[in-house]
C-alpha cells in the first residue's frame, strides 16, 4: 500500500457502476476494507457492496465528518443536494475527487467550504477490469500531494494521464464514452459476420480475438496505428476493398461527428 493512503478513510457517494469499480480496484490493489466507507440512495446497493465488500454503510454527513478523501460518484443531477448535504458536516484538509460527468470544479467548490481540494476525474468502464484509462484535472486549491493521492487511487483501476479541467469535455467523449464506440463496432462486425454466412458463436469469437489481439498489437508493438493499418493493408488487396467502402463513407468524419456530440452533451450537463 502507498504511505499516501496509510490509515485514510475513503467515502464514496454514490457505488453505481464506476463507483463500485473504484472500490473493488482499490480493495484488490492498495486499500483495506475498514478504510472505505460508502452512502447511496439505493439502500439496496449499499448492503449488496456492504456484504460483498466488507465496507462500511454511512450517511453523507458521517462520510463528511471522517473520511480524508471523497468520492463524489453520482449522477450529474443529483450532485448538488449531494454538495449541501455534504457542506454541514465537511471537516478541512479534505480532497473531494467528482467523476459526475460534465460538473465543473468551480461548481463544487462554490457549494462547499472554502479550503476544500476538489479534483474532477473522468474514468471509463474497463476500469471494472483494471484496465481503465483516468484523466484528471486539479482544482484552485489542489496541492502536489492531492494529486499525487488521486493519481495513486486512479491507478488502482488502470493508466492516468493529467490534464487541464477545459480539456475533460473531450476526455469524456473520447475515453470516457469511447467503450461503447468500441462495443458497437464490434456488433456491427458480428452481425455482418453473420449476414455473411458465419454461425453467431463463431463471427463473435473471430470478432472478440481480432479486436483484442489487434489492441494488444497497438500497445505492445511499438507502433503507431497507421503504421499498423498499413502493415495488414496490401494494395489492391481484400483489407484494402473493405478501408475504401469506410473511406468513400466519411468514417472519419463520421468518428468526428460523434465525438463532437458526445463532448457538446458533456458540456450541456455543466
Amino acid at each position: 500500500m502507498s504511505t499516501l493512503m496509510t490509515n485514510k478513510c475513503i467515502g464514496f457517494i454514490g457505488v453505481g457502476v464506476m463507483g463500485s469499480s473504484i472500490i473493488k480496484s482499490l480493495l484488490k490493489h492498495s486499500l483495506n476494507s475498514d478504510q472505505i466507507c460508502i452512502s447511496d440512495k439505493s439502500a439496496e446497493k449499499t448492503e449488496e457492496l456492504a456484504n460483498q465488500y466488507k465496507v462500511k454503510i454511512k450517511t453523507i454527513s458521517e462520510i463528511g465528518q471522517s473520511c480524508d478523501v471523497i468520492f463524489l460518484a453520482v449522477k450529474p443531477q443529483d450532485l448538488e443536494a449531494v454538495l449541501i448535504e455534504l457542506k454541514k458536516t465537511l471537516k478541512p484538509n479534505v480532497l473531494v475527487i467528482s467523476i459526475a460527468a460534465g460538473k465543473k470544479i468551480e461548481f463544487i467548490e462554490e457549494h462547499l467550504a472554502s479550503d476544500v481540494s476538489v479534483v474532477r476525474v473522468m474514468p471509463n468502464t474497463p476500469a471494472q477490469i483494471g484496465k481503465g484509462i483516468s484523466a484528471i484535472a486539479a482544482g484552485s486549491k489542489t496541492s502536489k500531494e492531492d494529486m499525487e493521492l488521486a493519481t495513486q487511487l486512479f491507478l488502482a483501476s488502470g493508466e492516468v494521464v493529467i490534464v487541464a479541467e477545459e480539456m475533460l469535455d473531450a476526455v469524456t467523449a473520447l475515453s470516457g464514452s469511447g467503450p461503447a464506440y468500441f462495443f458497437n463496432f464490434v456488433e456491427s462486425m458480428i452481425k455482418a459476420g453473420v449476414e455473411l454466412g458465419l454461425s453467431n458463436e463463431i463471427a463473435t469469437k473471430l470478432a472478440i480475438e481480432t479486436i483484442s489481439g489487434s489492441a494488444a498489437m497497438l500497445k505492445e508493438s511499438g507502433l503507431d496505428a497507421q503504421t499498423l493499418r498499413k502493415n495488414v493493408t496490401s494494395p489492391k488487396g481484400t483489407t484494402a476493398a473493405a478501408l475504401e467502402v469506410f473511406s468513400d463513407n466519411n468514417f472519419d468524419v463520421l468518428v468526428l461527428q460523434a465525438m463532437s456530440a458526445a463532448k457538446k452533451r458533456a458540456q450541456e450537463l455543466a
